[in-house]
């Protein structure tokens, strides 16, 4: 049985192989607008592809922020219309809604972007952040910063520049 996820990593490495060094970033940049794969990934992706650490890490952030971005306005535009229609029937909050909200709460928006990456890919997070409210300009700063962040230490460990001690 195969996964496709790994399938889809396999893909984009295959890619990025086969392409033109000038393209080869673009591709990376694609890799990085996936969520699950995201910037961090996307930058493994060039790294192994032998594209340079900087030059993937750079090109994988973008793509993600590129892709995160479109999702916060459009879900800005979206909240704004429900809002201002006089908002859409109250369902009950679903337990992944709940746990969502609890998280928020407790770690307010920089805790929820900076810690989300491990637990759920950053289109979702900035999605459920500008659907609760906040400033689609304060999403995409902490998510932002949690694209850059991650994107940072998984091309560090990749090359390893940091490592886990054993």
């Amino acid at each position: 049985m195969t996964n496709p996820f790994a399938d889809l990593i396999l893909g984009f490495q295959d890619l990025v192989a086969r392409m033109p060094d000038i393209l080869q970033p673009v591709i990376v940049a694609l890799a990085g607008a996936v969520p699950f794969i995201e910037g961090e990934g996307a930058a493994g992706i060039g790294i192994i592809g032998g594209i340079h650490p900087v030059v993937a890490a750079l090109a994988g952030a973008i793509g993600n922020f590129v892709c995160v971005a479109v999702v916060v306005l459009v879900a800005a535009r979206v909240r704004t219309a429900v809002t201002t229609r006089g908002g859409a029937p109250e369902k009950p909050k679903s337990a992944r809604s709940e746990k969502f909200q609890k998280a928020y709460h407790r770690y307010g928006t920089p805790g929820v972007s900076l810690l989300g990456p491990l637990l759920l890919p950053t289109q979702f997070t900035a999605a459920a952040l500008t659907a609760t409210g906040v400033p689609p300009r304060t999403v995409l700063l902490w998510q932002g910063a949690a694209i850059a962040m991650w994107t940072t230490i998984i091309t560090l460990f990749i090359t390893g520049v940091l490592y886990v001690a054993t």
